[in-house]
């Protein structure tokens, strides 16, 4: 019998209404107990005093690149990120090689992740073959395989009538269609955001305008088949506005944001450093300034990485030809309570909630909680730590982060799945 006594730490689980100094007992990987001053002289300690114990991080959108770009990222580098960065479960989109698009290549990534992997490790499928946007993908047999949500991300389901087929399929298996919200013949060959900066730099730029219109539609499409969307990295305030708009509608729409747009603006380019190539594009300072009104009023549900990790040679080229993407796992965590909690834009409460039970929640996971009787997924924060982002310390082979160098407030502690210890002190077990 394994037992985990996590001691004087602060736990907060907002869906279960914790918020005060407790102490929580594992045994064989379940949470049996939750009080104070609890005692087991058989138990491994780990003493959380000064620190925040919460329910395991979830980042509902990670890009693991493998099968098919190993070169990038692998399940096991990727899942060490993940560890590191303090979350204990992800969700992997399917635009790799072949493209997880039939039930045998999502048991072949889960088969692996059993082996390899650190965290918790759910995929997602595509919405149609080969990321094509002509067919739909053999869904049902990949939701017997077990995907959690079905995407094309990085390609947009351009024909309106495959996404309300894709919408309407996936009612019978209650999973979500996450959207990558971008008008591609609109965006044409543009790299970042229209506006001042792309006239300066003089770089194809990408409208605002490319995001809204598929927002707009998916949203239309969701309301007319009453079925389950996500938008994920939402970036334009008109977004936001078109999402606000539609769950007041009783439309069923959830939406996530990156740290990376609610952190930076466009004006970041001006170093035309390639780590500041993303898609969709960092945004205004109105643009962000509407995300975290959004995150504050609720109508932003989830915070998701968009993990994007590229090998340094692909990155290491002009701007116009570098892919678009950054490395971001290791530093959400800490971009959420510099720049979210600490000038108190959301409490951290409302922070746990976004990284924990409503991306659960959207992708059905039953995780996201600290009740007795359910798996040990935790993970552990000092809120008050600073330290320095060093890429080169990264887990993940993508050192690909314009955040190389910047200092930061807080940072996870101690990363815990199903009982057992998978990091502690920064340091992957």
């Amino acid at each position: 019998m394994k037992k985990l006594l996590i001691k004087n730490g602060k736990v907060i689980s907002p869906a279960d209404g914790l918020n005060g100094e407790l102490d929580i007992l594992v045994i064989d990987g379940k949470i049996e107990e939750i009080g104070s001053e609890l005692e087991d002289k058989e138990a491994e300690i780990i003493d959380a005093a000064g620190k925040v114990v919460t329910p395991g991080l979830i980042d509902m959108h990670v890009h693991l690149r493998e099968p098919g770009f190993e070169h990038k990222e692998t399940i096991e580098t990727g899942t060490k990120a993940a560890a590191a960065g303090g979350f204990t479960s992800v969700a992997c989109m399917p635009n790799t090689d072949p493209v997880i698009d039939n039930a045998s290549i999502v048991e072949s990534v889960i088969n692996k992740a059993e082996f390899e992997g650190k965290v918790n490790l759910f995929p997602i499928g595509s919405i149609t073959k080969k990321l094509e946007g002509e067919e739909l993908s053999e869904i049902g047999y990949m939701n017997e395989a077990g995907i959690v949500g079905i995407s094309d991300d990085g390609e947009t389901v351009m024909n309106s009538e495959m996404m309300r087929l894709a919408l309407d399929y996936v009612k019978a298996f209650d999973l979500p269609v996450l959207t990558h919200a971008e008008d591609q013949v609109l965006s044409g060959d543009g790299v970042i955001n229209e506006g001042y900066y792309s006239t300066v730099t003089g770089l194809d730029p990408i409208p605002a305008a490319a995001e809204d219109i598929i927002v707009a539609r998916d949203i239309r499409l969701a309301e007319l088949t009453d079925s389950r969307l996500h938008i994920t990295h939402v970036t334009t305030k008109r977004a936001v506005e078109l999402v606000r708009d539609a769950k007041e509608r009783g439309v069923k729409v959830t939406a996530e944001v990156t740290p990376h747009h609610f952190t930076l603006t466009d004006e970041a380019v001006l170093t035309f450093d390639t780590n500041t190539k993303v898609n969709p594009p960092l945004r205004s300072e109105e643009d962000v300034t509407a995300l975290k009104e959004g995150l504050a009023d609720g109508t932003i549900d989830a915070i998701a990485t968009d993990h994007a990790p590229h090998a340094f040679e692909e990155k290491n080229v002009e701007y116009n030809y570098a892919p678009f993407g950054i490395s971001g796992l290791e530093t959400a965590l800490p971009l959420v309570i510099t720049e979210l909690v600490k000038p108190g834009i959301i409490s951290l409460e409302e922070a746990i909630e976004k990284l924990t039970i409503n991306p659960a929640q959207i992708l059905n996971l039953d995780r996201g909680r600290l009740k007795e009787g359910s798996k040990a997924d935790i993970t552990v924060l000092d809120l008050d730590e600073e330290y320095e982002v060093d890429v080169d310390e990264f887990y993940s082979k993508g050192k690909n982060s314009p955040f190389d160098g910047f200092k930061l407030l807080g940072r996870p502690k101690a990363t815990i799945i199903n009982g057992e210890v998978v990091m502690k002190d920064n340091q992957v077990l």
